[in-house]
């Protein structure tokens, strides 16, 4: 929906603007002046009562524009947040027909229907959330975790056994978000007093080789990253392992300032297919269902 010619509307109904018995004029346009006073002076009256009305109207003005403006932000609000819930609510089937379809995006001109039927990600490596009505946002992510994915959560306050080789994937699209999901893994309702580490995976600020050296001297219990670093880490290293990784989340109810997940945007979108998702390890495991693929 556009909003525009809404926005920019400065008409303001005549009804709006109310104005005191000492402040109308009189049918003819004009108001007596009274015996004795000088032109000037009644002049001067006129002109500030004139100015008085001006500014009331244009406050009224301004009054019925940002009430417009609310009532169009709210509803933008309400179209957005149905649009969130209806991607990452929906049971497995409609979401993997959902990845399917940017999977194709990213694959549609170098592979054909068959060979893209055959790399879809499994139904029932698809984790059902459906009982979380909530929103799902970070604030409610430790929350998100013990009632929808338990079993991850008893994982995640285990112990890790090998370096580099977190149970779950948190993969978002942006830096930033990447810092505050580190944040919220951190929590001891979900790492426990044993837990292991949390791994914070993005370029900015890091080079390639120190994750590799940080992640092959540290146990770590889950890793959140943006999907380029922790693609390379998966394809051109050995220092990411798989063998203990039970779930991966992708962050796709995140959006950025031009209202787009990461699946929107083609880069990114590419990074999740071809080399998070398209890793052969990862791969194997999903088709094998060690591996559950959560939407949050």
């Amino acid at each position: 929906m556009t909003y525009g010619d809404d926005l920019e509307d400065d008409f303001v109904p005549d009804d709006l603007v109310v104005l005191s018995g000492d402040e109308e004029e009189s049918s003819e346009g004009h108001e007596s002046t009274p015996i004795g006073e000088p032109e000037s002076t009644a002049a001067q009256s006129a002109s500030a009562k004139a100015d008085k009305k001006r500014k009331r109207r244009e406050h009224e003005r301004q009054k019925f524009k940002e009430r417009k403006k609310q009532k169009l932000a709210a509803a933008a609000n309400d179209s957005e947040a149905a649009e969130h819930s209806s991607i990452t609510d929906q049971p497995p089937h409609a979401l993997a027909e959902y990845l399917a379809a940017f999977q194709s995006k990213t694959f549609a001109s170098v592979m054909s229907p068959l060979e893209l039927e055959d790399i879809r990600i499994p139904v029932d490596s698809i984790a059902d959330t459906t009982m979380w009505t909530g929103p799902r946002t970070l604030d409610n992510l430790v929350d998100f975790i013990i009632k929808v994915l338990p079993n991850l959560r008893l994982r995640l306050s285990q112990k890790s056994k090998t370096n580099g080789a977190p149970t779950l994937l948190f993969v978002s699209g942006a830096a930033l978000r990447v810092v505050d999901v580190t944040r919220v893994l951190k929590d001891k309702k979900l790492r426990g007093e044993k837990g292991a580490e949390v791994a914070k995976l993005f370029a900015k600020h890091f080079k390639l080789s120190e994750h590799v050296t940080y992640l092959r001297r540290t146990k770590i219990g889950s890793a959140a990253g943006t999907p380029g670093r922790i693609g390379k880490l998966l394809c051109e290293t050995d220092a990411l392992a798989v063998n203990a990784l039970s779930h991966i989340i992708l962050d796709v109810s995140f959006r950025d300032s031009k209202k787009r997940n990461m699946l929107d945007i083609p880069e990114t979108r590419d990074e999740v297919f071809k080399m998070v998702l398209g890793a052969p390890k990862v791969v194997e495991g999903i088709k094998e269902g060690k591996i559950q693929v959560v939407l949050f």
